[in-house]
């Protein structure tokens, strides 16, 4: 399964934080935002990684993570001219993609709780096995700014809505998507919406009608950040750090997850230790290395 980061968009919202940087590129506590979304992907077991973004960002992104071999995965780099909308990420990733099945995730979105990856897990084999696509349901506050899920009495998603004026439900698709290979296709075939956007809310709704959309909903124990304010930057590195401190595990450590699934030796990790021994970073990988931690992630 191949897998693709979204990181482009100007970041007006968060303006003047990102008139000289990409969003994705600004730190959630101790590490740049776009190492939570890979971590998603390094998570699920994907490897070979497609990161979309600006002309003006691609270069920083290729600065910050290279091919990606440190974290034992493969990445590549495509632009998006101008954001023209989710879904057109896989008619830019079409050639990437190829014949395999693909995931999505959005650049300034965190996930985390325990369980997650067994979840991910199962996304991935229902769209290598031909059972269609899988998208997460979270529940928000506000439907209004989101795409939204309708279910039935039986739980089962019988309709999808972006940015409804009168919400049928609080729950919002969360900006992580596993599909099969048809993905392309159904893209490449999508109208604009209103608003001039190739919308993934409309591809999604393609397999609901198809009935091939599982919608997973990441209930208690589960926490969804999307970061795109000023005060959700905030919030999520106030998370980040109090969950790190208290449970004394880090959330997106990439070097620790691409160990323990032995995509990359003890010997990769010290040299990265030797860069950040300084900081308690380094220290964290340190204590990986020596086996402090008796449970692998979850």
């Amino acid at each position: 399964m191949k897998g693709i980061i979204l990181a482009g968009g100007s970041g007006t919202r968060l303006y003047p934080l990102t008139m000289v940087t990409s969003k994705q590129l600004l730190p959630i506590y101790d590490k740049p935002m776009i190492y939570y979304p890979m971590s998603v992907l390094m998570n699920a077991g994907i490897r070979d990684i497609l990161i979309i973004s600006t002309p003006a960002d691609t270069p920083r992104f290729q600065d910050l993570l290279g091919d990606g071999h440190q974290f034992g995965v493969n990445l590549q780099y495509a632009i998006q001219p101008s954001p023209d909308g989710l879904a057109q990420a896989f008619i830019i990733g079409e050639e990437f993609i190829g014949d395999e099945p693909v995931a999505m995730v959005l650049g300034d979105n965190i996930f985390a709780g325990h369980g997650l990856k067994k979840r991910l897990q199962a996304a991935v084999e229902n769209a290598e096995t031909g059972k269609g696509a899988t998208v997460f349901g979270y529940y928000v506050d506000d439907p209004e700014r989101f795409g939204i899920v309708e279910f039935d009495h039986d739980g089962k998603a019988v309709s999808i809505e972006e940015k409804p004026e009168h919400p049928k439900s609080n729950y919002c698709v969360t900006g992580l998507y596993f599909y099969d290979n048809r993905v392309v296709e159904y893209a490449k075939n999508l109208k604009p919406s209103a608003r001039g956007e190739l919308e993934i809310t409309d591809l999604n709704r393609i397999y609901l009608e198809d009935n091939s959309l599982n919608v997973e909903l990441l209930g208690q124990g589960f926490t969804w950040l999307d970061t795109g304010t000023h005060e959700s930057l905030v919030d999520a590195t106030n998370f980040i750090k109090t969950v790190e401190q208290h449970q004394h595990r880090k959330i997106a450590c990439l070097e620790e997850i691409a160990y323990l699934n032995g995509w990359i030796s003890k010997e990769e990790v010290l040299k990265v230790y030797e860069v950040l021994k300084k900081n308690q970073y380094g220290q964290y990988l340190k204590d990986v290395l020596d086996g402090k931690y008796q449970e692998h992630l979850y």
